[in-house]
Parts: structure tokens; sequence; C-alpha cells
């Protein structure tokens, strides 16, 4: 849900009037809407606006506009927010209308917008709107195209949304801070005919990596390579909603990334196409056919796909600590390592809160119940319809299922398999294993030739 704090009443003491044009100065800054839940809200259906298919931002939400003589005005507004990343876990960042990442920018080709920024950082700010065509004084970069937005104060951004694709917008002051507190957001721009490049379920999202110290609730803004908390918008496994889809639709999911690393995002079960970046469509005889998508710091894809396999097909960046929660960093390697009770015993007289564990590699931990520092996730959780998913951090699904309706985006539950068709023990006695220059492999009967004796010859 989406509540709405009236800013218009207050909005005289905000502006800065430099900053202004001459048409926003007349009219009053539009109100801006906040974020109430951490969950998917459902897509913003156009109302005064040409037809498409409005997207849906995974955990966030699309900002309502008003339109003002023919121009789309938005309204937003930095500040302090708690984001929280899973339940049992809040982390305090800096972000727009109540979360971060900020609500998502929805427009039409040709679309003329006033996007109004209200700073309520304690130091000044600014937006750059990434991959868009735009007058050079609206770019966005402090002190290079327009002054820092002082706190308390309001600038107006206007211009024309050219071209259709995948967007961003994010500070451009102070950013080694800005950006690692979390003030980044969104933008999708529809092609202006409703039937080019359209989809029947369109989903969004950002990649953003944080260092949060068990216990504590503010990341480390000057880490670099040191992260334990790696998110889809801001959110990490179990906390991420599933991507929903029906049997058979068109399916786009727009990925940006503004970690400070690499994303390989695998999706199970379905080949895809990629089909956009930040600098626009890709033509069709461009695109190759994938499973996985690197997507490169500071940059969007978009890939597309047709839902026709049903199920729940899990959706994840390919490096392995990136499915994983804090506490799972510096951890030695015990694998293989025996652990006997007399050794245990010596050491929990020492250090009484001891468990052993790791011997046998680190799944066992997705499944205890270990007490932790306040605000802390374990490093793998989870629980699926066969037990412990043993995974976090970059993991969720896109659950495909026949029977939903058209905007339908509920969370269907666990996957219903057709008999026969999951994974099973076999009974049965396991063949013999003989080795072979140390490799072991099945031992096959010797055949002997019918009616004549087997003689070894020497």
């Amino acid at each position: 849900m989406m509540s709405r704090r009236s800013f218009i009443g207050a909005a005289a003491g905000l502006v800065s009037v430099a900053a202004l044009s001459g048409r926003a100065q007349a009219a009053s800054i539009p109100e801006a809407h906040y974020a109430t839940s951490a969950q998917t809200q459902p897509p913003l259906s156009p109302s005064n606006a040409p037809e498409y298919q409005p997207v849906v931002t995974l955990n966030g939400w699309s900002l309502p506009w008003r339109m003002n003589e023919g121009v789309k005005e938005f309204h937003l507004v930095a500040e302090a927010v708690v984001r929280e990343f899973a339940p049992g876990m809040k982390v305090h960042l800096w972000g727009y209308n109540g979360q971060s990442p900020g609500p998502t920018i929805e427009a039409v080709e040709g679309d003329k917008v006033r996007i109004f920024v209200t700073n309520k950082l304690p130091e000044p700010t600014s937006i750059h709107w990434h991959g868009i065509l735009l007058p050079n004084g609206m770019d966005g970069v402090a002190g290079v195209t327009q002054p820092h937005i002082p706190p308390g104060k309001t600038f107006v951004y206007e211009f024309e949304m050219k071209t259709s694709g995948t967007f961003m917008y994010h500070t451009h002051s102070d950013e080694m801070v800005q950006m690692a507190m979390g003030l980044m957001g969104m933008i999708v721009v529809h092609p202006r005919d409703p039937d080019q490049h359209r989809v029947d379920r369109d989903f969004v999202f950002m990649l953003s990596a944080y260092d949060v110290d068990p216990g504590t609730y503010a990341p480390k803004v000057v880490e670099m390579t040191n992260f334990n908390m790696w998110t889809f918008n801001n959110r990490v496994f179990p906390g991420i909603d599933p991507l929903v889809a029906r049997l058979n639709d068109r399916v786009r999911v727009r990925i940006a990334n503004l970690s400070m690393t690499n994303h390989p995002i695998h999706l199970h079960g379905h080949y895809f196409s990629v089909t956009g970046t930040d600098g626009g469509w890709i033509p069709r005889s461009a695109q190759m056919p994938e499973a996985t998508v690197d997507v490169p710091v500071g940059t969007i894809r978009a890939f597309e796909l047709v839902a026709d396999n049903p199920g729940d097909w899990a959706l994840h960046c390919h490096k392995s600590h990136h499915t994983m929660n804090a506490m799972g960093h510096d951890l030695r390697t015990f694998i293989g390592a025996k652990q006997s009770r007399r050794i245990v015993r010596a050491i929990t007289k020492l250090v009484p809160d001891y468990m052993p564990m790791g011997s046998s590699g680190m799944g066992e931990m997705a499944s205890m119940h270990m007490p932790g520092p306040d605000n802390a996730l374990p490093m793998m959780t989870g629980t699926g319809q066969f037990g412990p998913i043993e995974m976090g951090g970059m993991f969720t699904l896109m659950k495909i299922r026949s029977g939903l309706a058209r905007n339908d985006y509920k969370d269907p539950g666990p996957y219903e398999f057709p008999a026969g068709t999951v994974a099973h023990e076999v009974q049965g006695r396991s063949p013999e294993t003989l080795r072979h220059n140390g490799v072991e492999g099945t031992k096959i009967p010797t055949a002997r030739p019918s009616g004549h004796d087997h003689h070894e010859h020497h």
C-alpha cells in the first residue's frame, strides 16, 4: 500500500526559487507519495496517459504522478530510511520517498516530465538520470551541471523522454557515501506504440551490495570489496518476493547493477534473450539465446522469455558467495577435519558457546537455529516443501502457473509436482565398484564364450 503525505502547505519554505522554472514557480509542488510496505506492490496502471503494460518493481512500487498542462510531474524526497532486508534485519539507509531503492518512475516515449527533488538529507545532494538523453543542465552532476541541492531545499528537473527503454536515477553528489547508502531507483520509459516491445509481465529491480556488521544497523560506506549482504532491490533471501508469471506469458526482467562487482544472473528451466541495455533496445538480429546474463557495474540488462515451463524456478546470481548472507566471511574450512568428542569437550571449556560444525560442509547451518547478534540473519536460510533451501542473498524464484488471472501477482504457494516428476531415492543395493588408476568405476562382469572353458594365459 502507498500513503500520501502532502508537502503543499509547507512547500514555500522548501523551494529553491533560483532552481525552478517560471512554470514551476507558478504551480504548487506536487505531493510526495510514500511507501509503507517492503512487499511487491501491484503495477500502477496508467489512467491519463497512453496505454502501456506497467512494470512490477520487485519488493517495490511505481511513483504516482500528476498531469499539469501536458507535463507529468513527480516528486522525489531524498531522506534517511529504514529498509527491512528480510524479517529479522533492518538497515539504516538513505533513499527516496520512504524506501531504498526509491520508487520506479514510469513514463512514455515523448512525455515531457517535471521531477521535483526535495533534499531531507543532512548534506547536499543531486540526481543524475542515468541513460536519459537530455539537456546538459538537467544531467544532475553537482558542481558541473548544477549547484548542489542544499538540505531543506527543493530543485526541479525538466526534460523530454526522447527514447523508450530501461534507465535509472542515482545521486551524483558525494557518491562514495550516498551511493553506498542506497540513493538510487529505476526509470522505465514505455514505447509510444503500445504494441512495440510488448510483453505480458514486466519486472524490474536493482542489484546492490552492503557491508553490515552483525549487530549493527548502518553499512560501511568506505568498503570496496568485502561485502556481506548481496541484494535484489535491497532485500535478501528469504525476504525477496517471487516473480509470478502465468503459463505461456511473455515475461521481461529488467535488472540494474549499482553494486561494486558484476553479477551473472541465471534463470533455471528456460532460455531467454537479452533485449535491452541502458543504451536502448538490442536489435533482434543481435540477440542470442542465454540462460545466464552478466550484469556489469553501472549498467542495465533486460531479458525476455516465454514462461512455458511451469514450476518454481530459481533466479539467482551465479557467484556462490552472493547467495548467502552475513556471518559467512572469514570462516576457516574444517571439511575433513575430525572433531572428536574429546576435542570438542576441551574447546567448550574455553569457549562455552562453541558448536562443532563444518567437518562435512556448511549445509547444516540452514537448519540450525543458533543464537546470533541482534539485527543479523543466518548465513543460509529459507525452507521449501522438501526441506532447507540453504540460500541467502541474491536468490529468489520465478513461479510459473497455469490458471492465473492476467494481473494476478500473488504468491501461488509451492508448486504441485505431477506424479512421478520429482527426483527420488533409488531403493536397492548399490553396484560394486573398482578403482582403475585411482578412479572409481562400476565393476562390469567379464563375459565368457558360451560352451568353451575360459583359461587365463600368462
